[in-house]
């Protein structure tokens, strides 16, 4: 698989949605909407779903899924319906929802763009660690300008118990916008970027700017 995708902004990349019927005809599947990674084939087209537990999903409706770059993975929010084990004894899905999401190594300031760390302040909705990945769902203040996201690496330390902590600071310029409404952000760091660097027990430690609380850490366990 190449390396994952550099995206900066937030987009959707597909809706796939049922013929309608009347309401108190129609059953609602039993979906799950989570963050998973997407895998496409040879010719672009999303072909798998791979959970933070490593499960493997063959995408049965595969229909307006293409246009993407081939043999890569793609970290997104999905709502999805998990179906019987096909013929080849695969595990499969129907996708309903695909919404590709911020999730770059991170890097240091030098960097970035004009090698500023910009830290605007944000509201945040939860932080949790999956897999592979710390998965963030933010709450900037917005109005109609791209607000720019990126996570910075601030250096690994040498604890006095043997172990090393990783230092980052979640990236965020507002880009000169107001500060109008409630815009929802989805990210995830991407932890395997740290093979090699990291080994198991070691820390990472998330900083980020709040409106309420200034910074505020989340720590972590590699």
């Amino acid at each position: 698989m190449k390396q994952l995708r550099i995206l900066l902004s937030i987009f959707a990349c597909l809706l796939l949605l049922g013929s309608c019927k009347k309401d108190e005809e129609y059953v609602y599947p039993n979906v799950i909407s989570t963050f998973i990674d997407v895998s496409t084939d040879s010719s672009g087209t999303v072909e798998k779903l791979i959970t933070d537990k490593k499960e493997t999903l063959q995408i049965l409706n595969q229909e307006g899924l293409d246009g993407l770059t081939p043999d890569s993975i793609y970290r997104t929010v999905s709502i999805y319906e998990p179906k019987e084990i096909d013929t080849q004894g695969n595990a499969t899905a129907l996708l309903y929802s695909c919404q590709l999401i911020i999730s770059v190594k991170p890097v240091t300031v030098d960097k970035l763009p004009n090698g500023t760390a910009k830290t605007d302040p944000l509201n945040i909705q939860s932080v949790w660690q999956s897999g592979d990945y710390i998965n963030l769902i933010l709450l900037p203040m917005a109005k109609d300008k791209s607000h720019i996201f990126h996570f910075m690496e601030e250096g690994i330390t040498d604890d006095e118990d043997g172990k090393r902590t990783l230092h980052l600071t979640l990236y965020h310029d507002q880009n000169g916008d107001y500060e109008a409404f409630t815009r929802k952000s989805y990210l995830s760091v991407p932890l395997w970027a740290y093979e090699g660097r990291l080994t198991s027990g070691d820390r990472i430690i998330l900083r980020i700017h709040t409106y309420e609380k200034g910074f505020v850490n989340y720590e972590f366990t590699y």
